[in-house]
């Protein structure tokens, strides 16, 4: 199992976006809002 910080899975959700590596639209705009979900979580 991996352990990731929150910090090193918002950058991999991040790679994920500019390198184009998500499935459609719709897949692409499910991380963007994850990686803002986690910013919110994190930063309380």
């Amino acid at each position: 199992m991996i352990n990731l910080t929150g910090e090193e899975l918002i950058k991999l959700i991040e790679y994920k976006i500019d390198t184009g590596d998500f499935k459609d639209s719709v897949h692409k705009i499910k991380l963007i809002t994850t990686k803002e979900m986690i910013r919110e979580i994190i930063s309380k």
